[in-house]
């Protein structure tokens, strides 16, 4: 059976880990929260570094844990860590200092077995390391060390990659050097990746799939683009909830700079990021980026203004806001407004209205 299912139960002073999620086999998957939301912990259960008493943990088919039945007296079926077929990636890379980079990924390569799943050349072009390979862990930026954790990772030939917040250390020059090669791992590796992060834009940028956490539960899981959209979530996103389109860039306008792209329902121009015709990109709007018209406008600086239809109405973080759910075709949109605009437009579920979107950000 493809995909990941994982269900835990484990009971500490002042804090309860109970979730039970079944993840997709491919693609990255976020989880996301706040400190102390049980992202860490989940992780930990689901690399072997921790034993939920109550555990059930299968990984494409293959039973990593099996323990979760009340009654059981064999002490259930348990796969120790370092049986698992799995890479880590923390947020401090901890390398060897006495082992030169090659040295790092060659003590990698003792842990790996069958055929393996990326070849340790593959690795090391992935991540743009070729250059590092005879430095010591000493002669390199925060951000080197954590490409070469990632490749060491890697070298294991793992059927599951966990990645507990790898950019939570970096400052952010090494971040933005760093996201790229992230995304080249997401692209062209066939290995599901679980990546721990409490950040909004890392999420947007990453991930395929995403888990909400929140005093050790799962409030929210579900393909990215939906999940973002619903209502019930932005306490836990803030100023930074909004949605993500898949989109394909479809004409150029190289007097100003601008590419227009297609996404189901509609297109938008943004500022041309240099990428094909005809290739498809990730952009992200924030709600707060989106208002509301009751007809189209003219004379205004707004250059995407698109028909849409009221899906939801919900409160906000603070009584004088309010969101509202779109739908743009086939496409969700989410509009942060004054509780005072919404009452003022007359908006309720089903009505037609526009969306003018001040700022889309192309993010891959």
């Amino acid at each position: 059976m493809a995909g990941i299912q994982a269900r835990f139960k484990l009971d500490w002073p002042g804090f309860t880990l109970d979730v039970d999620l079944d993840l997709p086999a491919r693609g990255v998957t976020a989880l996301f929260g706040h400190s102390g939301s049980g992202k860490t912990t989940l992780l930990r259960c689901i690399a072997g570094l921790e034993r939920a008493p109550l555990g059930h943990l299968v990984v494409n088919g293959a039973v990593w844990q099996d323990d979760g039945h009340p009654g059981q007296r064999d002490g259930g079926h348990w796969l120790p860590t370092h049986q698992r077929p799995l890479g880590y990636v923390f947020q401090e890379a901890s390398l060897f200092p006495h082992l030169t980079v090659m040295g790092n990924l060659r003590y990698g390569l003792k842990r790996s077995a069958g055929v393996p799943r990326v070849s340790l050349d593959q690795a090391i072009a992935l991540l743009g390391i070729a250059p590092l390979l005879a430095r010591k862990p000493d002669q390199l930026s925060g951000g080197e060390r954590q490409r070469v954790g990632m490749a060491r990772a890697l070298a294991l030939s793992p059927s599951l990659l966990l990645m507990d917040e790898p950019l939570a250390a970096l400052d952010l020059k090494r971040k933005q050097e760093i996201l790229p090669y992230l995304e080249r791992l997401h692209a062209e590796l066939d290995i599901p990746v679980l990546y721990v992060s409490h950040s909004p834009d890392e999420v947007a940028r990453l991930a395929d799939h995403l888990v909400v956490l929140d005093a050790g539960r799962a409030v929210a899981a579900g393909p990215l683009k939906d999940t973002l959209a619903r209502l019930d979530l932005p306490i836990h996103l803030g100023e930074d909830a909004g949605v993500v389109l898949d989109a394909v860039v479809a004409e150029r306008d190289t007097q100003w700079h601008l590419a227009r792209v297609e996404f189901p329902g509609g297109s938008l121009w943004v500022r041309d990021g240099g990428h094909a015709l005809g290739q498809t990109v990730r952009v992200r709007i924030l709600a707060r980026d989106v208002s509301i018209a009751l007809a189209p406008a003219s004379g205004t600086s707004i250059q995407n203004c698109l028909p849409a239809t009221v899906a939801q109405l919900a409160g906000d973080h603070h009584p004088a806001l309010s969101l509202v759910r779109l739908t743009v075709g086939g496409s969700p949109l989410t509009a942060r407004l004054t509780q005072r605009s919404a009452v003022g437009l007359g908006l309720a579920p089903g009505m037609a209205v526009w969306a003018q979107i001040k700022a889309v950000a192309l993010i891959g």
